[in-house]
């Protein structure tokens, strides 16, 4: 009897031994891939605000207005919260964004949430921040379609604005401009952050995400996904190729652009240089999980059928159904709230469209 009690009570000990062994190796495990995770990415700041662009209240409030002004066009529709709606989490859930007189985009557009923070703006990365965006925005002719920025000012003068920009700029001679078009729409759109479930894992909170998502993470980072896709945007830091392995639109479907004059050759359309084609800004994966379609032509519908694509043609490797939905799961853990200030429209100067100045 005692040597029984005896074999029994060094069993439970072993397998005490054994369960705690194995608790501390998962503790281990875990505790690697965090750190890991922090040495590629990095959690969102608290603001994006720059000290080449100085904000205010005033200014903000002010950068809300212009973003949903539709009558600074000429056809009276567009904006920029046309292509950035609140409903579709900073995007507008087409595959070709359509401009000003109906006119169709040659690509789509992604989420205004957290560009700031960005390398630069656009898929080639022709313009180096949201404000040089907003300002030149109104000068395009798929997008605002005006001539002149006096143009523009002018009509923002007839609208009302004047008591506004004089708030969000005072002391200076000349408030409505179209340079403080830009600085007040940037000061707004530096707002725009979205803190996800993915930044209270990186900052400690190991249970902030699911055991899939820390699956599909240590997937992102083994394939080779966090290569491009780092830092605190994961993604939107770098250019590369769009094809790698092979040419994109063969995994895609891409169609050939009148506009473009055939396939989108990414930052080549703008610097008209050999070694640009098929160079991309490469996208930041905030909320990529709530802003379909995907790619610069919207040419994929589903995250699934897009990470399989990206494992594909950047990586040379085909992923199975499993990592296919950790993975998934992981990109989920980046979607953050619509931030408050940007849920709501914003009451706007009583005035008609007119689109002569």
């Amino acid at each position: 009897m005692h040597f029984i009690k005896w074999t029994t009570s060094i069993a439970a000990g072993v397998l005490l031994i054994l369960t705690t062994s194995s608790m501390v190796n998962a503790e281990n495990k875990e505790q690697a891939l965090l750190d890991q995770a922090r040495s590629l990415f990095k959690a969102l700041p608290d603001t994006a605000h720059v000290d080449d662009y100085p904000h205010s209240k005033a200014r903000r409030e002010l950068g809300k207005a212009l973003f949903f002004e539709t009558r600074v066009s000429t056809d009276g529709r567009m904006s920029c919260a046309a292509c950035h709606n609140p409903s579709y989490y900073g995007a507008d859930s087409l595959a070709l964004s359509v401009g000003v007189h109906g006119k169709k985009l040659p690509r789509n557009a992604p989420t205004v949430f957290n560009t700031p923070l960005l390398i630069a703006q656009h898929y080639g990365g022709n313009r180096v921040s949201v404000e040089e965006q907003a300002m030149k925005a109104l000068l395009s002719p798929l997008a605002y379609g005006n001539t002149s920025y006096a143009e523009v000012e002018a009509k923002l003068d007839k609208l009302g604005y004047e008591k506004k920009f004089q708030a969000a700029f005072p002391n200076e001679p000349k408030a409505i401009s179209a340079e403080n078009w830009a600085t007040a729409i940037g000061a707004f759109e530096r707002t725009l952050l979205t803190p996800a479930p993915f930044d209270k894992y990186l900052k400690g909170d190991q249970k902030a995400i699911s055991k899939e998502a820390k699956l599909g993470l240590e997937k992102f980072i083994s394939t080779g996904c966090a290569g491009c896709h780092n830092g605190a945007t994961v993604g939107g830091q770098s250019y590369q190729k769009f094809g790698i392995v092979e040419d994109y639109w063969l995994a895609t479907g891409s169609k050939e652009m009148e506009l473009l004059k055939g396939r989108d050759k990414g930052k080549f359309h703008d610097t008209q240089k050999a070694e640009d084609t098929y160079i991309f800004k490469v996208p930041q994966l905030r909320n990529v999980a709530v802003t379909p379609p995907y790619f610069h032509d919207g040419s994929v519908a589903r995250l699934e059928d897009a990470v399989r694509v990206m494992a594909r043609v950047q990586l040379g490797q085909k992923l199975n159904d499993v990592d296919v939905a950790n993975i998934v799961a992981f990109l989920q853990t980046l979607t953050g709230e619509v931030p408050a200030q940007f849920a709501s429209a914003p009451s706007l100067p009583v005035a008609g469209f007119q689109n002569q100045p």
